[in-house]
C-alpha cells in the first residue's frame, strides 16, 4: 500500500513539475519584429508659394521639403549642397513660373541686380522690341504672352504712271511674345483684352529690320499654331536670306513675287 501511494505521489510530483514548465514558458515575451529600413530621404528647396513668371522671390516664398533620394534630380537645390540657399536666393526673379510645391532649379532663377524682370527673362542675345497692334493688326485680340507670331510688313509705292503697288513681307517669322502692353503672362480665365503695344523676342539682327519696317508701312503680327510653334524660331539669318528677300506683289489684284527693291 505504500508503495502504491509512493508512485501515486511521484506522478503528481512529474506532472505539477510539466505544468509548471509549460505555464513558465507562456509568460516568454513575443519576439519584436526586425525594424524596418527607412528610405533615405533629402531635403529639397521647394517653392512655398506660387511664384509667378517674373515674380521676384522673398526668402517666405521658399521652404525646405524632405524629397525621397530615388526621386531627387541633379537640378533640384538641397540643403545638403546649399544648405545657405533660402537666404541666396531672396530677391532672384522667375524665369518660369513655379506652384506652391515645385521643387526651385538654379536655372529658372535670375539673380536680375537690380535690373527690372523682363531684361532679367529675356534670354542671353536677345533683345525685345515693342510694336503698336491694334485688332486689325493683333489678330483681334487673340494673341497673349508667350504665343509665337509671324512679323509682317505691308507697304505702299507709286509705280510707273502713278499706279499704286502693295507689298507684303514676312521680315520675323516664329517670333516669341513676351508681353502684351504690361501683362507678361496669361492669367487663366482672365477675359482677352485688346492692347495697344506688343513687346517681341528678337535677334539683334531683326530689331534692326522692324525698327527700319515701322518706318515703311503697317506691321501686323499673325498668329501661329502651336504645332507650328514647336519647330522653334527661324535663323534670323536665314530669314534674311530667303523670306526677306522675297515680297508678294500685288497689281490691281493680280499676285506676283519679287526680290527687294
Amino acid at each position: 500500500m505504500k508503495a502504491a501511494r509512493i508512485v501515486v505521489l511521484g506522478v503528481a510530483l512529474v506532472a505539477g513539475l510539466g505544468a509548471a514548465m509549460l505555464a513558465g514558458g507562456g509568460d516568454d515575451a513575443p519576439e519584436a519584429p526586425a525594424p524596418v529600413a527607412q528610405a533615405p530621404a533629402l531635403e529639397v528647396l521647394v517653392a512655398a508659394t506660387d511664384v509667378p513668371l517674373g515674380g521676384v522671390v522673398r526668402a517666405e516664398d521658399l521652404r525646405w521639403q524632405p524629397w525621397p533620394s530615388e526621386a531627387g534630380n541633379p537640378a533640384f537645390v538641397t540643403r545638403a549642397a546649399s544648405p545657405d540657399a533660402l537666404s541666396q536666393n531672396a530677391g532672384a526673379i522667375a524665369r518660369s513660373p513655379f506652384v506652391a510645391g515645385e521643387p526651385i532649379r538654379a536655372d529658372k532663377l535670375i539673380k536680375g541686380a537690380g535690373s527690372g524682370y523682363l531684361a532679367a527673362i529675356l534670354p542671353a542675345g536677345m533683345r525685345a522690341i515693342s510694336v503698336e497692334i491694334s485688332p486689325e493688326t493683333g489678330a483681334g485680340g487673340f494673341i497673349l504672352p508667350n504665343d509665337r507670331v509671324d512679323v509682317l510688313l505691308t507697304r505702299r509705292s507709286t509705280g510707273a504712271g502713278g499706279r499704286d503697288d502693295s507689298y507684303s513681307e514676312t521680315i520675323a517669322a516664329n517670333v516669341r511674345v513676351l508681353a502684351i502692353d504690361q501683362t507678361i503672362e496669361d492669367k487663366e480665365g482672365e477675359k482677352v483684352v485688346v492692347g495697344k503695344t506688343a513687346t517681341l523676342e528678337l535677334s539683334p539682327t531683326q530689331t534692326e529690320v522692324l525698327a527700319l519696317s515701322r518706318q515703311q508701312g503697317v506691321i501686323a503680327l499673325a498668329l501661329r499654331s502651336l504645332a507650328d510653334s514647336a519647330s522653334g524660331p527661324l535663323n534670323p539669318d536665314e530669314l534674311s536670306s530667303t523670306q526677306r528677300d522675297r515680297v508678294t506683289v500685288v497689281r490691281f489684284g493680280v499676285v506676283s513675287q519679287g526680290g527687294t527693291r
